[in-house]
């Protein structure tokens, strides 16, 4: 992906006193970065807010990542938008979630195709209302050629399902005789999962301060360095996303091994 140092430079004018560009080293940028999007309804009700109010907030915070990672030259994006478990939801939020899913969607695929950024989705999008489904394929379709950028977007995911839904299409191929069980090695469970065609994240951002994975990429998580911050979503911005790399930059990274000095 080739990084346009003078828009770069542009995003990231006037800095705030803690971060700026140069602390970054534009060379060890992570190839995929994921985001687990959480506060949006902690910032809704801190303001007084309906929590829906908060899921439309929290779109100008993805629009600005999604900006910011073109601009440092990201290969992969990937964020956590709606579980399998998030169903449980009261009905006026998931109507509401559903319904603002189709309508950033059309008024973002401008952004998608100024930036020429392909569209992708994680989990099970024909199991969502039809009018959202029909959204994402046209989303899917209109950007499949688009390859400055992937944004991929998990929607109805859940990652115990992913890996379940992963090993019995490599059972239903034993069965039938066109894969042996010796060939069932982490290659072969790989390649069935969502993100079959994407390298795993090298980093996860995780806001609003919990610990934890929510079900998120459980399999591809496996060697990510994590980055957790107080901020709500809703007030995550593109300093903050330098904040992660920064942090990212200062780990060593040894993937079960040692890091030789």
């Amino acid at each position: 992906m080739q990084r346009d140092e003078q828009k770069l430079r542009e995003h990231y004018s006037q800095p705030p006193e803690d971060i700026s560009l140069d602390e970054i080293d534009l060379d060890r940028i992570p190839k995929h970065i994921s985001i687990i999007m959480d506060g949006n309804g902690r910032w809704a009700q801190a303001r007084g807010r309906a929590r829906s109010e908060g899921h439309v907030a929290g779109v100008e915070s993805l629009r600005e990542a999604v900006t910011t990672s073109v601009r440092l030259g990201v290969d992969v994006l990937s964020a956590y938008a709606f579980s399998t478990e998030n169903w449980r939801r009261p009905k006026e939020e998931v109507n509401l979630l559903m319904h603002l899913f189709a309508k950033t969607l059309i008024k973002e695929l401008p952004l998608f195709h100024q930036e020429n950024v392909r569209l992708q989705f994680l989990g099970d999008i024909e199991s969502l209302p039809k009018k959202t489904y029909d959204v994402f394929c046209r989303g899917l379709e209109e950007t499949k050629d688009y390859d400055e950028m992937t944004f991929a977007l998990a929607v109805n995911y859940g990652s115990r399902a992913e890996i379940v839904r992963a090993a019995r299409m490599a059972a239903i191929e034993v069965a039938a005789g066109r894969l042996s069980p010796e060939q069932l090695d982490e290659d072969a469970i790989a390649r069935r999962l969502y993100t079959s065609n994407l390298p795993d994240p090298e980093l996860l951002i995780r806001t609003s301060g919990e610990l934890r994975l929510s079900n998120y990429l459980l399999w591809q998580l496996a060697y990510t360095e994590f980055y957790v911050t107080d901020v709500l979503w809703p007030d995550f911005t593109k300093w903050d996303y330098l904040r992660a790399i920064r942090a990212f930059q200062g780990r060593a990274r040894r993937f079960g091994g040692v890091v030789k000095q």
